[in-house]
């Protein structure tokens, strides 16, 4: 125990274990940016890393990502092999890890003296994996098996040997089967990497030690949000809700997800999330299943809008949400068959409706309860694309395009943020060089972000002219509500697209555009913080000046 503790404490081999886990992370996701064959992982960057213990405790906390959970309950750790590689992407026996089918989960583990001592993972949202339509997202989906191929947990390699032909069932399901199959390889072959580094890691500095800093790593995280985020909550219970405005098949409707949130400090798990009051079951896609292994992945989605609590945003920057957070939020979901708690086969492909909400819904109880210390909201990835044939062959172009960020207490919003690090939209001209259209414009969408004495950041406004028929999809929320403002701030502007002025909704599956018509897609803009009358003249001047704002909204809104 004495030894332990000194390992533990030991500043010097700390920073080394935690440098060296987030090095191998960053690794694997260069490994993969630079291998993969998909405009969606290569270029936007849709796509994670994670490293895990064998305890099964995400260990990294620059971005969110998938959960070994599902592997090890499938394949214990005994029977697992250097070498070997799985693979899933089935909603409901992922325990919550994997959104929609299109996100496919690889996952190897690392050992040492023989034993599984950690796991590299790594997930993405790929082109296509069969279903109903182009992109595996039909907006108007039934059931999960209208949405394409689904995976439960298998060996994809054995002891370093791919199962070819479960590779071939996998690529013969997809429409893009070139790009879904080097995916796969850039994805396994990274994880392999990064399983090597992480086993040097252990044979240097052995598994004892290796494996203590592990916990400091994790209890560290426990402590520091205990003391520098969740001391700024008083206690008490607090209550909000937001809502989904469609989900593909009833017409619009509000869908409700509520939060009431309970704080403690002095229990072991001082916030309670209760989602009582959520809305039932959608019977299209917008479900999301996430009432497994307790809710841990949506513990460690929703905890990231806690940093937001910081003293600076210089030091919410600092923190990472590993699994350190999970000991700090208890959740109570309602009974089977909500948004929340869907039954199978309930279709998810849009499951972003719900898990992006969940975020604000947080954000805006934490408002309620600190005083408005929070962001207004935001609404930062929805899905636009085009598909059809050219001279190669059928294509597939589709984009997740992020939005204005909501203001703050001391500052404006970001400007086409998104919720995923890294990820970013198609570049103009790679996009022209590969697909039948012209990106005539690709710019701020003015006066998108809601007024405020901090205004909403703005969202995208691109335009696309087809030079081939085509047609168009769409999966976007936020096409009827606003982004709300906190404080006294005004909603930022919903989503809109139009086809040569004929307006879209925001769930699309095959509208038809004609060659020489024109796609013009506004994102959404934040919502702002405080009175905008309240907002520095100067300041406003400068929006008008720099095209954020318009004059006619400078005058009407401040």
């Amino acid at each position: 125990m004495e030894t332990a503790m000194k390992t533990v404490t030991d500043p010097i081999l700390l920073e080394i274990v935690e440098g060296t886990l987030a090095s191998v992370e960053r690794e694997v996701e260069t490994a993969i940016a630079r291998t993969a064959r998909s405009p969606m992982i290569r270029d936007a960057h849709d796509f994670r890393a994670g490293i895990h213990d064998r305890r099964l405790r995400k260990l990294t906390g620059r971005s969110y990502s998938a959960l070994v959970h599902p592997v090890v309950r499938d394949f214990p750790l005994e029977t697992m092999r250097p070498g070997d590689v799985f693979f899933h992407n089935d909603v409901y026996l992922s325990e919550g890890g994997i959104g929609h089918l299109p996100d496919l989960c690889v996952t190897v583990p690392v050992f040492h003296g023989g034993e599984v001592v950690a796991f590299v993972q790594a997930f993405g949202h790929h082109d296509d994996i069969g279903g109903a339509v182009p992109g595996s997202m039909p907006s108007h989906a039934r059931s999960a098996f209208e949405e394409g191929l689904m995976v439960p947990p298998i060996k994809l390699w054995d002891r370093g040997v791919p199962n070819e032909a479960a590779l071939t069932i996998m690529t013969r399901n997809s429409r893009m089967p070139d790009s879904l199959a080097g995916d796969l390889d850039a994805e396994c072959s990274a994880c392999l990497m990064g399983a090597r580094r992480l086993g040097e890691l252990f044979d240097r500095y052995g598994r004892a030690d290796v494996e203590a800093c592990f916990d400091a790593i994790i209890d560290n995280t426990t402590e520091t949000f205990r003391r520098e985020l969740l001391s700024k909550i008083p206690d008490g219970t607090f209550v909000w809700e937001d809502y989904a405005e469609h989900d593909g098949v009833d017409p619009p409707r509000l869908h409700a997800q509520r939060i009431t949130l309970t704080v403690d400090k002095a229990a072991d798990a001082p916030l309670v999330i209760d989602f009582a009051g959520t809305s039932p079951q959608a019977k299209g896609p917008i479900n999301h299943a996430g009432d497994y292994a307790d809710g841990v992945f949506l513990k460690k989605w929703l905890a990231p809008v806690l940093r937001n609590l910081a003293d600076t945003p210089e030091r919410a920057a600092e923190l990472d949400v590993n699994e350190g957070v999970v000991p700090l939020i208890e959740m109570r979901f309602p009974e089977k068959g909500t948004l929340l708690t869907p039954i199978f086969p309930a279709p998810t492909n849009a499951r972003t409706f719900v898990i992006l909400r969940l975020l604000g819904v947080l954000a805006g109880v934490l408002a309620k309860a600190t005083g408005g210390r929070m962001p207004a909201d935001q609404e930062t990835i929805r899905y636009t694309g085009v598909y059809g044939e050219d001279d190669r062959g059928p294509y597939l172009m589709r984009e997740v395009l992020g939005g204005g960020s909501g203001g703050r207490y001391y500052a404006d919003g970001e400007d086409t943020i998104h919720v995923v690090p890294d990820s970013r939209n198609i570049p103009a001209e790679f996009a022209e060089a590969r697909w039948p259209f012209v990106v005539e414009r690709l710019g701020l969408a003015v006066d998108s972000g809601g007024p405020g004495e901090f205004r909403g950041g703005l969202g995208y406004d691109k335009h696309i002219r087809m030079l081939r028929d085509a047609h168009f999809m769409s999966i976007a929320d936020r096409s009827i509500l606003s982004c709300w403002g906190v404080n006294g701030g005004r909603a930022g502007r919903p989503f809109r697209v139009d086809v040569d002025g004929e307006e879209m909704e925001g769930l699309v599956d095959d509208h038809p555009v004609r060659a020489g018509q024109v796609i013009r897609i506004r994102t959404t803009g934040g919502g702002g913080w405080g009175d905008p009358l309240n907002r520095d003249p100067s300041r406003v001047a400068a929006d008008v000046r720099d095209g954020k704002v318009s004059i006619e909204g400078a005058r009407d809104d401040y």
